[in-house]
């Protein structure tokens, strides 16, 4: 397969870190597994430095990892590290790489030390560093310090305009935006095209190896196969970390568990007997991996959604639904092409729903918003209404809530509406239509929700 370079909207994050820090700080890179993160950071060093310096820390020999356990002669680190590597570091107009941090945490403790001297930039990748980061190194009984001199971002799997990027359309989002923002319907011919090449973004996801599968292949069987060794790679992880399984069954459930559905996550249908406060380590585990999104219920829907967060009501996401479609369909060795080529023509209507939930909640996030909602029992007290997303917007809050049948009925957000009307700047109901209002209820195709 043809190694592509794809462009990511993190590119000019690190440009904006190393011209307003200028080595003053080492920059974390934070995802998930296989969201190309060590690719985008090469690319990086490539194009704004002299020269660079990789180091991949799962890959590393012994003796490289050894020279991180005395800092205290730095000359002789950077040398012993130039010569490993056959690299030529230039004071000021190199970078040093970290990738997969969390595999060696003396690295990480020692950019304390190196930042300090200034010499160089340094940036370090990795994925679940909370967890792996409590772990001490083998042969070594010392606590790993945490180093201040840090800037953290957080990467995602690509998102919708980056897949469009891959595609080699850079138009049609930002037409898309201006839609949005003068609020001037595209047409429903127009809009069926969109919500057409939207769908494909909902199978082969945001993973670039999905994508460049895609591309080279345009055979679903294929993206689908590469999906299922980055679940595989996850599993491998949660196995690490929990030898029980109860993490990767967890995961492994997001999809039925959304289907259910229940109010929250009910983790003693997956594990049975288990409550929240009995599985503190495997949601812990899920939520540093970014491999999932979390929603947190909260019990007072106000602009301090944090400070009314029931800990044990929750909804799980795939990072990227791409893997939540494979996920859904992991009966089977593959998943048929048929089930693709439905999803994508829009004609498998059995339990699509909870797909596009996933991908809204996948785009909220990758813009920046935490994700929680609120349910509060109908007027016959038999079912509950549930607004899926929340996010506080001007002091008040936005609602959102995700329809993908044809049906025109939103019973819970217009419920909502009515109960918090005060609290509310703008209420929005995504769905698979055109572009409307209904009364103060803006309603907004898929793939305009990054816009909001």
């Amino acid at each position: 397969m043809e190694e592509r370079i794809f462009k990511r909207k993190i590119y000019q994050k690190l440009l904006d870190w190393k011209k307003e820090d200028n080595g003053s700080t080492a920059l974390l890179v934070e995802g998930a597994r296989r969201i190309g993160k060590s690719t985008i950071v090469e690319e990086f060093a490539k194009n704004e430095y002299e020269s660079y310096l990789l180091i991949d820390f799962s890959v590393a020999p012994k003796q490289v990892k050894d020279l991180f356990r005395d800092v205290s002669n730095l000359d002789m680190l950077f040398t012993s590290l130039q010569v490993n590597y056959g690299v030529s570091l230039k004071p000021g107009k190199s970078l040093i790489i970290f990738d997969e941090i969390q595999k060696w945490p003396l690295a990480r403790q020692a950019v304390k030390h190196l930042v300090k001297d200034r010499r160089f930039h340094y940036i370090e990748t990795g994925s679940l560093l909370g967890i792996k980061m409590k772990k001490r190194p083998k042969a070594d009984d010392t606590k790993i310090l945490i180093p201040s001199e840090e800037r953290k971002i957080k990467m995602y799997p690509m998102d919708y305009e980056e897949f469009r990027w891959a595609l080699g359309d850079s138009a049609t989002m930002p037409l898309v935006g201006n839609m949005f923002s003068q609020w001037t319907p595209p047409g429903d011919d127009l809009n069926r095209k969109l919500m057409r090449d939207f769908r494909l973004y909902l199978l082969v996801g945001g993973m670039p190896q999905a994508v460049n599968a895609y591309l080279d292949t345009l055979d679903m069987s294929k993206v689908d196969q590469v999906k299922r060794n980055i679940i595989d790679l996850y599993d491998a992880d949660f196995f690490e970390l929990d030898p029980t399984g109860k993490t990767s069954r967890l995961f492994h459930a997001i999809p039925a568990q959304l289907n259910s559905n229940a109010s929250r996550y009910q983790v003693g249908g997956v594990i049975e007997g288990s409550r929240v406060e009995r599985l503190t380590k495997p949601l812990s585990i899920l939520r540093e991996s970014m491999a999932t999104n979390v929603a947190e219920h909260s019990n007072d829907p106000s602009a301090g959604l944090a400070m009314h967060v029931n800990p044990d009501c929750f909804k799980l996401y795939c990072g990227d639904t791409g893997i939540f479609v494979t996920l859904a369909f992991w009966d089977s060795d593959y998943t048929d092409n048929v089930i693709y080529k439905k999803l994508l023509s829009d004609a498998l209507t059995a339990d699509v729903g909870y797909v596009y939930e996933n991908v809204v909640a996948q785009m909220l996030v990758a813009t920046g918003r935490k994700l929680y909602y609120h349910t509060w029992p109908t007027e016959r007290g038999n079912r509950n209404y549930e607004v899926d997303f929340l996010i506080p917007a001007q002091g008040k809050i936005d609602a959102i809530e995700v329809k993908s049948s044809s049906s025109k009925e939103h019973a819970s957000i217009d419920a909502f509406i009515k109960k918090f009307s005060s609290r509310i700047r703008q209420p929005y109901l995504i769905h698979g239509k055109d572009l409307r209002k209904d009364g103060v209820l803006k309603c907004l195709p898929f793939y305009m929700a990054p816009f909001i």
